[in-house]
């Protein structure tokens, strides 16, 4: 598996979570906490997991208290890419009560979104274990969110593909039929990229692989192929380039594609489709 990520940097993470707590004190603050609770009371919480899953989402998590209260910190114990049973701690807050229950819903959504996208990466990767296949997110993620969930997979143990538009070329079913061919989409690409820049190209057929085959691109994405098929593209491919499948992967199938030797297998299920994992914070 990836190792996991350092955390996000404050220059990322920052727009991040002020829109997120903006969202959540609109023009007036936290009224409940101001209306009930005197500026002097102290609490000591704890977040804890109430489900198993691996964990994601400290860094913002961190810094969400940081905005909200710079005098206090979060003590994590158990640090992003753990693995967590239901009523293990995952950090621990003393200080402020006012700024611990302004900051916890932020906190708390940061930690269990992310956590959902980590946990379910592990169970793909987990999946594939058995083979040399790595588990790769897409461009599906929450507007706004991309690098948090984009880490939060590396968490899981999967493993990075593209950001967005402007850090790699992967040409798509769309952009060949704009183009008219597989051959003129690779020779234009090829023209306009600098030696460092990587080139993908989708391919739907066999027919498609052995026309991109012949411009040499860095990977090709090899999409919605049965596994009968995909077989025949990777001994095709030969080791040539990087073999990718993507189109119609699930945990039922993930096992099979990644069989029939694929180098990658992308999954946007990582991230428009993982559920939240539960976390709560409780007194103690």
């Amino acid at each position: 598996m990836s190792p996991v990520p350092p955390p996000l940097p404050a220059v990322i993470l920052e727009p991040i979570v002020r829109l997120a707590l903006s969202e959540d004190l609109g023009r007036a603050g936290d009224l409940t906490t101001d209306a009930t609770i005197s500026p002097d009371t102290k609490m000591s919480v704890v977040i804890a997991a109430r489900k198993p899953g691996i964990i994601a989402g400290l860094d913002a998590a961190a810094h969400t208290l940081h905005l909200i209260d710079p005098a206090m910190a979060l003590a994590i114990e158990k640090p992003d890419g753990s693995t967590i049973a239901p009523g293990d701690v995952i950090g621990r807050l003393d200080g402020t009560a006012r700024s611990i229950l302004t900051a916890e819903r932020t906190m708390l959504n940061f930690i269990g979104r992310l956590s959902g996208v980590a946990t379910m990466t592990r169970t793909f990767v987990d999946a594939v274990a058995h083979t040399d296949a790595k588990i790769v997110c897409t461009r599906k993620t929450t507007p706004g969110h991309r690098a948090l969930e984009k880490r939060a997979v590396r968490c899981g143990g999967g493993t990075a593909h593209r950001y967005g538009l402007d850090d790699a070329i992967l040409i798509k079913d769309n952009h060949i039929a704009a183009c008219g061919s597989v051959a003129e989409a690779l020779m234009r690409a090829k023209a306009y990229a600098g030696h460092l820049r990587m080139i993908e190209i989708e391919v739907d057929t066999l027919d498609q692989l052995e026309e991109a085959l012949k411009f040499a691109p860095h990977a090709i994405l090899l999409d919605n192929m049965d596994n009968d098929t995909l077989r025949r593209a990777v001994g095709m491919i030969d080791g040539r380039v990087t073999a990718e499948a993507s189109g119609g992967v699930n945990l039922s199938t993930v096992a099979g594609i990644a069989e029939t030797g694929v180098d990658y297998i992308s999954v946007g299920a990582l991230t428009h489709s993982a559920p939240n994992l539960d976390v709560g914070l409780d007194v103690v």
